[in-house]
């Protein structure tokens, strides 16, 4: 089973055999099938030895070239084995022959988080050669512990780790790294007692990488893994959560909570709010577009007009008033924010004073946000733009615990 906390930068020390292996095999006939070693391929593989491995699976692959399994996994190996290839071209060809193995997996239903975040890595300029830290004995520990992790040997790649952030102690990657090692340890064993010590080991090992950095979405969603592998359910959700809090614009984070979710059968989704109406400008002129549903005063639907109202009061000056060190008019977390609260806080009162008897379902869902003090959370997370993104960091620095609230008690639907 593929797992989230094999996607990282690593490092894979490619001795001269392994390179000839790749380039022969590449070019070879096809080879008869021997199920026999296609698992041998495989449990090579599961056992983090992508150095080992690599050679192995081209040779598998040969023999079942439509076996999304073992191209998902030649896909991983040929990746791994780039990042620390000298060779510019060598390292280039490499990571094309992966992107296409993993395509290829793709095109015969291959639809793992893995594989997908394989290619968005792989889509990227190609960051391997950038150096880890500027400490020189930091820089060569933790390489010196790539290499034992690319190999399977934790032990040793653990003590390397150790080493580099003992040199720098502001590495995130080498607390991280040393975490993966040994929640590898534990998932590869089978003994309960050795499982759990060595997943406790490497909680203490992403708090650490947390404390040099809460704003890295990855410990938290390793951390996450390692915590659902000992059973404990809630408190991996809310390491998910938290991944999904630290860097919410991106893909990765996402995939913990959506493993989880599935392995739980938890739905997960965001209330559905949609201002019904709608504006249109030319020039200096602002048109307001009605949506006839909204002229049912039976509902609350009619306070959706205020929503509008107050976003066209932005943009002709509250912007400026409330950012008065930008130039520039943008859409904001805090225009939004007061367009949903004005029409949350309008529909509460007519709630409460008789005037409806119900709310329509999207008011009732706004009002409750309000009354929870969640509506920047969920703008944040379900209305974004990149105005209103620029604004993440600035709230998230003074409400976090909001941000978490809102998915472990609103989008996460238990």
């Amino acid at each position: 089973m593929f797992n989230s906390t094999l996607i990282t930068k690593r490092i894979a020390l490619i001795s001269l055999v392994a390179l000839v292996a790749f380039a022969t095999l590449t070019t070879a006939t096809a080879q008869t099938q021997d199920p026999a070693e296609r698992q041998r391929a495989i449990d090579l593989y599961e056992s983090q030895n992508m150095v080992a491995a690599l050679p192995l699976l081209e040779k598998v692959a040969l023999a079942y070239p439509n076996d999304r399994v073992v191209l998902s996994r030649l896909g991983f190996a040929l990746y791994a084995n780039s990042l620390d290839q000298k060779d510019p071209a060598m390292r280039q060809k490499m990571r094309d022959r992966a992107r296409a193995v993993l395509q290829k997996s793709q095109s015969l239903g291959d639809d793992s988080n893995l594989t997908q975040m394989v290619l968005d890595g792989l889509s990227a300029p190609d960051a391997s050669q950038v150096a880890f830290s500027n400490i020189k004995t930091a820089e060569t520990a933790i390489r010196e512990g790539e290499a034992a992790f690319m190999r399977g040997d934790m032990d040793k790649a653990i003590a390397a780790y150790k080493r580099a952030l003992d040199a720098d102690p502001n590495l995130y990657d080498a607390a991280l790294y040393a975490g993966d090692a040994e929640f590898k340890k534990g998932y590869n064993s089978t003994d309960p007692q050795f499982r759990n010590d060595h997943f406790n080991a490497a909680g203490v090992w992403f708090a650490k990488a947390i404390a040099i950095n809460p704003n890295r979405e990855t410990a938290y969603r390793y951390w996450g893994d390692a915590l659902n592998a000992q059973g404990k359910s809630n408190e991996a959700c809310e390491k998910f959560v938290e991944a999904i809090v630290a860097e919410p614009y991106s893909r990765n984070p996402y995939v913990g909570l959506q493993q989880w979710a599935q392995a739980h059968k938890v739905p997960v989704g965001h209330p559905r709010i949609v201002p019904p109406n709608t504006t249109t400008t030319q020039g200096q002129t602002t048109t307001l577009n009605i949506d006839p549903r909204t002229l049912n005063s039976n509902d609350g639907s009619s306070n959706w007009l205020m929503y509008n109202l107050t976003r066209m009061a932005w943009q002709k000056g509250d912007f400026f008033k409330n950012y008065p060190n930008e130039k520039e008019y943008r859409h904001s977390l805090k225009e939004e924010a007061a367009a949903l609260r004005v029409v949350a806080e309008a529909a509460s009162k007519d709630l409460k004073s008789g005037k409806v008897k119900a709310l329509e379902a999207s008011l009732d869902s706004l009002v409750q946000l309000n009354d929870a003090g969640l509506i920047e959370a969920f703008v944040l997370f379900a209305r974004p733009d990149q105005g209103i993104a620029r604004d993440y960091n600035a709230y998230r620095a003074a409400n976090r615990d909001k941000l978490k609230k809102y998915w472990l008690e609103v989008a996460i639907i238990r």
